[in-house]
């Protein structure tokens, strides 16, 4: 078949990129090895989500006395939560099937590889051979878990995302190594279930591309919640025990050994470009990445590439991005949009953590603004001091901006507390239309709400905090 546009890859890169490029009118097929939606709908951020709700809920009726209300007692049925994650994962895979064929856009199910320029090879399940032709190919296979040389992955004793996601019985006691997004999520989910949690992080603080503060709210909150946290730490081998592992952990003190049902290795994800036919066409590649322009478009004219496959930040949001920004720069290219889109500020991309109390960051860090020659403001307020935050039990946390002391410029902002991944938005939107602290003061935030913490911290930047 011969295509205007084929996508290799159907995550939240490929299946936008391949929805934008039907609506711009380009003839479009989209490549799947296993199912639509790739990780972030089937393996990552749609079933953590409702693996984490389902915890939060039973949070909620372990402290329901604390509201006023008599629950009784109250468990997990951890078959019932891992189905409820994987029903949901199951209904938005769906939803991209939905989607595919209300564009018309054909699903080609099976290993999508470069033949040679101009052309995708796709193998299916069966082994059966296809050859397809497209002007224009994207390719968008995402990433996997990475896998450190004195840990791998064996599905069993040591564990990657997928597997701690369906594991077939709750575990009482796992070790997770590395404290990133995935690290914090599944430490709380594990932890509030009832499993002993141990964090190993090799760095000095827990979610390390964090603003320091966040680091060490997260680490108090985790310690009170009874995870115990292990930094400057590393895991050097790990042993089978009988039903269990033991991991050798090396500390700045010493070596010591850890005993648990399972470890999770969460220690960062590495990208799908092996097997891809980058080296037949000369695709050049760096650091496991594969190199692009501000466009997406490699070395090789007609080939781009988008998502946790090229430099940038690892998420989903960032893909989805990428993906319109290449289809419509390929549509003006062809005549079919009316101007080359802007390209994308990597300055300004929000992060989400969704363990509890959630982390929402964007910008410079108050360290990264001081190292980059800013002289800064910083204002922090509690969600201590809030009164919606009082009001629904949520006073974990807080919001802390960060603005250039010269100009007003909006730096950064780092949250940590409840449903903050709801508000960081706010930031981006501000920071993208330039705006200062007295435009957001001077913008009415109703009340009562968590978001109005924001501009109550701003105000205690500028020394007119009236909350606190």
């Amino acid at each position: 078949m011969a295509y205007d546009v084929i996508v290799i890859g159907s995550g939240p890169g490929g299946y936008v990129a391949a929805i934008r490029a039907s609506q711009l009118g380009f003839k479009t097929a989209i490549v799947e090895r296993e199912s639509l939606g790739g990780i972030c709908l089937n393996w990552g951020c749609i079933p953590t989500k409702a693996l984490l709700k389902s915890a939060q809920i039973l949070e909620y009726i372990q402290h329901a006395k604390t509201y006023g209300i008599n629950a009784g007692e109250s468990s997990a049925d951890f078959d019932a939560v891992i189905k409820r994650s994987r029903g949901v994962a199951d209904k938005m895979s769906k939803g991209v099937q939905f989607l595919m064929k209300k564009n018309k856009i054909d699903v080609l199910m099976g290993s999508g590889k470069l033949k040679s320029k101009g052309q995708v090879e796709v193998t299916d399940k069966d082994g059966k051979v296809a050859l397809h032709e497209a002007k224009s190919i994207i390719l968008a296979t995402g990433a996997r878990a990475r896998e450190l040389p004195n840990l791998k992955i064996d599905g069993k004793k040591v564990i990657g995302y997928r597997e701690a996601m369906v594991l077939p019985k709750q575990p009482k006691s796992m070790i997770v190594v590395g404290s990133g997004a995935i690290g914090v999520e599944f430490a709380y989910f594990y932890a509030t279930l009832g499993t002993k949690v141990t964090i190993v992080e090799f760095l000095p603080r827990i979610v390390p591309v964090e603003d320091e503060d966040i680091s060490k709210e997260l680490e108090k909150i985790y310690k009170k919640k009874g995870i115990e946290i292990m930094v400057n730490a590393s895991v050097e081998s790990v042993e089978g025990n009988g039903d269990g592992v033991k991991a050798k952990v090396k500390t700045a003190t010493g070596e010591i050994t850890l005993e648990a049902d399972v470890v999770l290795s969460a220690v960062g994800i590495a990208a799908n470009i092996e097997n891809l036919g980058l080296e037949a066409l000369g695709i050049k590649t760096d650091k496991g990445k594969v190199l692009v322009d501000k466009y997406y478009q490699t070395n090789i004219p007609g080939v781009y590439a988008i998502g946790d496959m090229v430099p940038g930040q690892a998420l989903a949001h960032v893909a989805s991005k990428e993906a319109i920004v290449c289809v419509e720069a390929l549509g003006y290219n062809e005549k079919k949009y009316a101007h080359k889109p802007e390209p994308i500020d990597y300055m300004n991309i929000p992060g989400c953590t969704y363990c509890a109390p959630e982390i929402a960051s964007v910008g410079y860090t108050e360290k990264a603004a001081k190292e980059a020659g800013y002289e800064v403001k910083v204002g922090k307020f509690p969600f201590s001091a809030s009164g919606k935050a009082s009001a629904a039990g949520a006073t974990e946390g807080f919001v802390k901006v960060i603005f250039d002391a010269k100009y007003g410029e909006w730096l950064g902002t780092h949250m940590i507390g409840a449903n903050v991944t709801e508000i960081i938005a706010q930031t981006v939107t501000a920071r993208k239309l330039e705006t200062t602290y007295q435009e957001v003061l001077d913008s009415i935030h109703p009340h009562p709400t968590m978001s109005e913490s924001v501009k109550d911290a701003i105000e205690v930047a500028y020394g007119e905090a009236i909350h606190l």
